[in-house]
């Protein structure tokens, strides 16, 4: 298994299938003005399948299918059995909006995706459509209800809480976890790149201990649960009597880049070595240079190598701002 100069265990590698989304949440993605990476500059199936061998062979264990969406990918079930396919890959996952999920869920089991996030930030049909825009909650739901058929355990929703938008729907959320084995997670915003929407996501940021007392307040004390992996990023808890277990990922307020395991391939094939930095390094040209499995293995050990030890967020201009958010750097 691959570490890093600061010793931290890297073999969990997220690969974003396409820049593309079939949604447009306000703390994401804006309405308009957008470009998206041609079709070519892409990772073919076959591209993103020698990434993953290369990546298995030294020592990367977990994968997971992330976007953009990546259910708009027309190849996503190729891509899933290829990657199914590779001996040495313990887990193979995806994050969705589930919107195109019913039809997909079964054949996905199938070609061998082991588990299934669903992002859905409230359960009020209004709020959704003010929020995630070009979707609908009847739309998720019956995604969710697709992957449950099709025996994915345990379903996780992730709900990213933006303040003035859906602080209020954290509670019927989190009560999803008293009738269902499901995991119900609460999301910081992340200010990623430029515009409208990274603002946004900067000066709406709900701190999770906000969450928690709101949850506590309402449904009982949550109970937390020892760790089963040092690099979870969600810290977990259950209600009383509760099946479900809610989570919350706090990577603005409680930074855990200090057990971080995880690198990301871009859908334009470049190791990004923090979701939150900037650095990159390119593999699409390697491949497709004739490189081969060890060149992309030699471009992911050096990827992991320059892993930076935290990130820097900045939420605000002033002093107080930051402490109060404890950025870590």
């Amino acid at each position: 298994m691959p570490r890093d100069r600061f010793g931290r265990e890297i073999d969990y590698l997220r690969i974003s299938l396409t820049d593309h989304c079939n949604l447009r949440c306000v703390y994401c993605m804006p309405l308009d003005g957008l470009t998206f990476a041609p079709t070519d500059d892409l990772l073919t199936a076959a591209e993103i399948e020698s990434v993953a061998r290369a990546a298995v062979a030294v020592g990367f264990r977990k994968f997971r299918l992330t976007g953009g969406e990546p259910t708009v990918r027309a190849d996503l079930l190729e891509i899933v059995e290829r990657i199914a396919a590779i001996p040495g890959v313990d887990d193979l996952a995806m994050t969705t909006n589930a919107v195109r999920l019913p039809p997909l869920a079964a054949p996905l089991r199938r070609a061998g995706l082991r588990r299934v996030n669903v992002h859905l930030d409230s359960l009020d049909a209004a709020r959704v459509a003010r929020i995630m825009r070009w979707g609908s909650l009847a739309e998720i739901w019956a995604g969710i209800e697709a992957a449950e058929a099709a025996a994915f355990a345990p379903i996780k929703l992730n709900a990213v809480v933006a303040r003035g938008f859906n602080e209020d729907d954290v509670v019927p959320l989190a009560a999803l976890t008293l009738t269902r084995g499901w995991h119900v997670r609460f999301i910081e915003t992340m200010p990623l790149g430029p515009g409208a929407a990274a603002a946004l996501a900067r000066t709406h940021v709900v701190p999770n201990v906000e969450n928690r007392e709101r949850i506590q307040a309402a449904l009982g004390p949550l109970a937390p649960l020892p760790a089963t992996n040092p690099a979870d990023e969600a810290r977990n808890y259950r209600l009383p009597g509760a099946p479900g277990v809610i989570g919350f990922i706090s990577p603005v307020s409680e930074p855990y880049c200090g057990t971080c395991n995880r690198m990301r391939l871009t859908a334009n094939g470049r190791f990004h070595l923090c979701l939150l930095n900037d650095d990159e390094l390119d593999v699409r040209t390697a491949l497709r240079n004739g490189g081969g499995l060890p060149a992309v293995a030699e471009i992911l050990l050096r990827a992991v190598a320059h892993k930076p030890t935290g990130h820097r967020l900045d939420l605000g201009q002033s002093t107080e701002e930051r402490e109060m958010y404890q950025i870590g750097g």
